[in-house]
């Protein structure tokens, strides 16, 4: 995994859990991969994976089975879709409206080009 400079890197780990949930490679009532195994696995500090997996605690994406391991929550594609829209809401979407705005970007402009990239990227 790549690491961004501009995020922190426990943020850039749960959006990479994230998108494991919402793609379907981890299910619901699914294990996780332990704290040490993605540490390895991403090169990080086992601590950094800590704190993502309790801050996706916290929103409900991932519980903690005592003994046992980190399992996706059953409720983890809905939640992770709150708490990762939230985000961007709050974070992205201003930077884009600003660039819309700069560069004179319409909405409709902007409708063909999401309809170019979902057809080539998720429509198989």
């Amino acid at each position: 995994m790549e690491f961004r400079d501009n995020k922190a890197i426990y943020l850039q780990i749960a959006e990479y859990v994230c998108e494991h949930i919402l793609l379907g490679k981890w299910k619901g009532d699914e294990k996780v991969p332990s704290v040490r195994e993605m540490a390895v696995e991403l090169e990080v500090n086992p601590n950094t994976v800590m704190r993502t997996y309790e801050l996706l605690q916290t929103k409900n994406i991932i519980n903690n089975k005592r003994g046992i391991g980190f399992f996706v929550d059953d409720d983890a594609i809905a939640n992770v879709k709150s708490y990762r829209k939230a985000q961007f809401m709050d974070d992205e979407l201003p930077v884009v409206f600003r660039n819309m705005y700069l560069l004179n970007i319409g909405f409709d402009e902007l409708q063909d080009r999401y309809n170019t990239f979902v057809k080539e990227n998720f429509n198989s």
